[in-house]
């Protein structure tokens, strides 16, 4: 495998293209754009044009994920607000 090859990860199925090789410890380790990751070559195996996606739901960088729960709080925030507008009627 080298820089610009499509691997992809035995374990989970990320899919990336390899954008640097290196090597420590006597292991060869590659990076794939998509996880921004390193992984060990030997868990890693060719991938299919097809099978790349430069964004991928499953393989979603910190930020991105960071985002979505910013959403969702804010989603929160919305329905605690609109709950505290409902008074209570009917008592009794």
């Amino acid at each position: 495998m080298k820089v610009g090859d499509l691997a992809k990860y035995r374990n989970t199925g990320s899919v990336g293209k390899i954008e640097d090789i290196m090597e420590e410890d006597g292991r060869t380790w590659a990076l794939l754009d998509t996880t921004n990751l390193y992984y060990d070559v030997s868990s890693l195996d060719p991938a299919r044009p097809e099978e790349y996606r430069k964004e991928s739901v499953g393989d979603r960088g910190l930020k991105d994920q960071l985002a979505e729960i910013e959403r969702m709080r804010e989603q929160i925030e919305d329905i605690q607000a609109k709950a505290s507008q409902i008074t209570p009627s009917g008592g009794g």
